[in-house]
């Protein structure tokens, strides 16, 4: 049996046509659009609609609810620790070394395949939806959403900055302040998978904050009020603190395998019931370790 969310045009909404009205008050992404046009998922007064047909105050919207029919991934028996998890959203912390979805000629052992085998157990078909990435090296707090209507509401709130993510990073020299580090970001010439600080670039926006110094590192939390692809990374080497153990982007290190960041927590608004949930990840322990070493 089909389900329809049922929307009621008013007043100052008259005029505009069922595609405006559609992605512009009901927030319905264009690939969603797509999908319902092609399904005859959108009805007015209970009859299959144009986009371009302009809508009267009063006028009743229906609107498939899209059902998933995929994983989206090959589900693949693995470990996950999850975090948080409700009917809407699931956070797991990932492991240093795992990619979270799969890419290139990486298909299997990410993040998303066990989180795939997972739901698989539970009955629950539901097409993997990650809100944000990390690199295969970094660890911590990674969202997902059960559903379109969530994905388009989190990914909402990542656009407006509401949906905050902290990391904590162990980098190079002593660093006893906080600050703020705006630098454009782009390509590397002849290096895709790099990025470096460019004018013509990206604007990347990087808050920090010193919580404890060594003798001769720092551990920083920062916050990101953009999500450009390595942007801390760049972000740090710019202003001459490197994270320990990034080896694209300064050296490797003998007292941590990978570059020592980790995601360690996620603030978000729900959105079935607007309550602020925030969700930690624990403190990984090759970063300890590596505290322990620096000192």
């Amino acid at each position: 049996m089909k389900t329809y969310e049922r929307y009621t045009v008013s007043t100052e909404h008259e005029g505009l046509t069922v595609e405006t009205y559609l992605k512009q008050i009901v927030q319905c992404p264009g690939r969603r659009l797509q999908k319902l046009t092609r399904a005859k998922g959108i009805l007015l007064k209970g009859r299959v609609v144009f986009l371009q047909k302009k809508l009267k105050a009063g006028d009743i919207l229906q609107v498939l609810v899209l059902m998933d029919q995929t994983y989206g991934v090959r589900p693949e028996e693995g470990e996950i620790s999850v975090l948080f998890e409700d009917a809407q959203i699931i956070v797991l912390d990932k492991v240093a070394g795992q990619l979270v979805h799969p890419a290139g000629h990486t298909d299997g052992g990410t993040l998303a395949n066990y989180l795939a085998h997972y739901f698989q157990t539970k009955g629950l078909l539901s097409t993997i939806r990650p809100m944000h990435r990390l690199d295969r090296d970094t660890s911590g707090c990674v969202a997902f959403a059960k559903d379109a209507r969530t994905q388009t509401e989190l990914e909402q709130q990542l656009q407006s900055g509401t949906f905050k993510r902290t990391y904590l990073a162990l980098v190079q020299g002593v660093l006893e302040q906080e600050g703020v580090i705006d630098a454009p970001l782009g390509q590397c010439p002849g290096k895709p998978n790099r990025r470096m600080i460019r004018p013509e670039g990206d604007q990347a926006i990087t808050f920090y904050r010193t919580i404890r110094t060594l003798s001769d590192a720092s551990l920083l939390e920062l916050s990101l009020a953009t999500g450009r692809t390595h942007q801390i990374r760049v972000h740090l080497v710019h202003i001459g603190h490197p994270i320990i153990g990034d080896s694209m982007y300064g050296r490797r290190s003998t007292i941590i395998g990978r570059q020592a960041l980790h995601a360690s927590s996620l603030c978000f608004r729900h959105p079935s019931n607007d309550q602020i949930i925030t969700v930690n990840a624990p403190f990984p322990a090759d970063m300890e370790r590596a505290i322990h070493e620096v000192k």
